[in-house]
């Protein structure tokens, strides 16, 4: 009995708190339906309902401010305030609010007042201290976040607390020296923070050379401070390759390298750096110097090693490059590897039968050098596999195109489930291909089109293109064969008897569909001799004429990498690599072209 007597008086009050909570709902979608068309006195009126059946909602409660501040009902948007301030015994949050409704008013002072009585009720709980700080800067108070982080740093009583985000604020108000100065006080000396603390450096200095030469000072004066902490004389290292100024990083260097007694594991790792930023001649400073310590310390040979790999990469680097050059450095790797045999299992030997077999036109020296390399006990199993794949592309160069096949072949066979047997089989097919073997190519490229490596893929689909093109054209085989054969020319180097064929095929089928092709071979020949002006002659007929075939995305891509790279000149590279974004959206060069267009554009991402 006594049961259903509850049953029966429950019943009334859930439907009387449903009915309530519909009513509710229904005004407040008739609130902010209100404030949606900002009718700001209708909103209040409406708002005015829902917030007396419900003040500890939150929503309701900023939303409510939110219209009263449009309406300029100051005295009731106050009174609410007061009303959250006994609710929630004076929370700093509600404080902030009191601020803003009495500057909305024109009470800056009162105003400010109510700020400062927020801070007053901080406890130094992190939460609160981030919700009051996002608050002030809501309102764009920047000034008062800055007081919020510093007095929560006082309450917890540590400096280190909240350096990152004060650093940022004082730089925004031009504090650079304090800035930095803040930023360094975090965790000071443990150097596993350093990348850190550059991304914030580069985030708040920028390329400014008048802050830069700030947080200089900022970092010598704390060096002064702690000379024995490496952690600061590390930064202001870097600090110096950000001005540009590798003078200063060098001598910076080599003094804490001496101070500290590394035997030139600092240089080395300068050394590194400075390769990675293409600062080639401060590289080899570096190594220089280390070598300038003597044999007798750790990282003699091995600087040896990296210094000839930033000479080559130099070399690489300069289209103008004369034989003497290749002559001096390969005499260089020869004395080394005399020297120290040892490294015959490394890149230095793959390195030196590169410059002899592609730079020096001597590939039977590379063949050796390689064949001495693939002898040493100790080499690794992707050594070898790219050490033969190498040893084949010189076989074709000394026209032994059998034994090229022969060791390809044995690549593929080595690593068949790997990236080094796709690209062992791609070079395989290429050979079919400049025989004039076309079917059993495309047999391969078939296959490699689905490869997982991008490279591998794009080069197969090209290659399966250009054959099947120009064997589905027209029953005559000799275009494609001939253009071929001067594709495998160029691979020897045999430069002069390449373009004499493109030009008697331009001559003999000048509407072929081939032209594109060569037109893009005639490109890269005339690049490779510095002939620009020609290679951007070539490469303009094809994206003008032949802009919807395969190889327009090539062209414009090709033709600004020749404007930034070659002749310097970033303003027409930047119209090409936009033309490519534009206009080919889906090419594969887009994202590199980002990139580049980032990177000029002083890192303003490109969408």
């Amino acid at each position: 009995m006594k049961k259903k007597f509850l049953k029966y008086l429950l019943y009334p009050v859930c439907l009387l708190l449903v009915v309530n909570a519909h009513a509710q709902s229904t005004e407040l979608l008739e609130a902010r339906s209100h404030a949606d068309k900002q009718e700001w006195s209708k909103a209040a009126d409406a708002y005015k309902k829902v917030y007396r059946s419900n003040p500890v909602d939150a929503d309701i409660y900023k939303e409510y401010l939110y219209v009263l501040l449009q309406d300029k009902d100051y005295k009731t948007a106050e009174n609410i305030v007061e009303d959250q301030l006994k609710i929630k015994r004076n929370h700093p949050l509600q404080y902030v609010d009191m601020g803003r409704v009495y500057i909305a008013a024109g009470k800056q002072k009162k105003g400010e007042e109510q700020f400062e009585q927020a801070l007053l009720q901080m406890n130094g709980d992190d939460i609160l201290t981030q919700q009051l700080a996002a608050a002030f800067t809501a309102l764009g108070r920047e000034d008062y976040t800055l007081k919020t982080f510093e007095r929560a740093r006082d309450l917890l009583r540590n400096p280190y607390f909240y350096s990152g985000p004060l650093s940022r604020l004082y730089a925004k108000t031009g504090a650079i020296d304090k800035a930095v100065y803040t930023l360094l006080e975090t965790n000071p000396g443990l150097v596993m923070n350093t990348d850190d603390t550059k991304a914030t450096l580069l985030e708040i200095l920028g390329t400014d050379a008048k802050k830069q030469q700030q947080a200089q000072k900022a970092l010598i004066k704390k060096i002064n401070e702690q000379p024995e902490n490496p952690y600061f004389s590390e930064l202001l290292t870097w600090l110096y390759t950000q001005k540009d100024d590798w003078d200063g990083a060098m001598l910076q260097v080599e003094a804490l390298d001496e101070r500290n007694r590394e035997n030139g594991e600092r240089l080395l790792e300068f050394a590194r750096y400075a390769t990675k930023e293409n600062k080639y001649e401060y590289a080899i400073k570096a190594y220089d110097a280390i070598i300038a310590k003597g044999i007798q310390l750790p990282y003699y040979s091995i600087s040896h090693s990296e210094r000839l790999a930033v000479r080559f990469a130099e070399l690489q680097a300069n289209p103008a490059f004369t034989q003497e050059q290749v002559t001096a450095l390969g005499a260089e790797y020869d004395k080394f590897l005399f020297d120290y045999p040892q490294f015959y299992a490394s890149q230095t030997a793959r390195d030196y039968a590169k410059l002899m077999g592609e730079y020096g036109n001597n590939p039977q020296k590379g063949i050796e050098i390689l064949k001495r390399a693939l002898s040493q006990p100790t080499n690794k199993r992707e050594f070898e596999g790219l050490a033969k794949l190498q040893m084949g592309d010189y076989y074709i160069i000394t026209g032994e195109v059998w034994e090229a096949s022969l060791i390809y072949s044995q690549v593929d066979k080595a690593f068949r489930e790997d990236v080094l047997g796709e690209e062992a089989r791609f070079r395989n097919a290429k050979l079919a291909y400049y025989r004039g073997d076309f079917e059993w190519a495309q047999g391969q490229l078939s296959v490699l089109k689905a490869s997982t490596t991008e490279l591998i893929a794009n080069d197969a689909l090209y290659l399966s293109v250009l054959i099947t093109e120009n064997i589905d054209a027209d029953s005559n085989y000799v275009p494609i064969q001939r253009f071929a054969h001067s594709d495998f020319l160029l691979f020897q180097n045999k430069d002069k008897e390449a373009e004499a064929i493109l030009d008697s095929l331009l001559g003999a089928f000048p509407e072929h569909t081939l032209k594109d092709d060569i037109l893009m071979q005639k490109a890269k020949l005339a690049t490779k001799h510095l002939d620009y002006t020609k290679a951007l002659a070539y490469m303009k007929e094809v994206i003008e004429k032949h802009g919807k075939d395969v190889l327009a995305d090539d062209a414009i891509f090709k033709t600004a990498e020749l404007y930034q790279h070659r002749l310097k000149q970033p303003d027409e590279a930047k119209k090409y690599y936009e033309q490519l974004i534009i206009d080919f959206p889906g090419s594969t060069y887009v994202q590199v072209a980002r990139n580049r267009l980032t990177e000029m554009n002083g890192g303003q991402v490109i969408p």
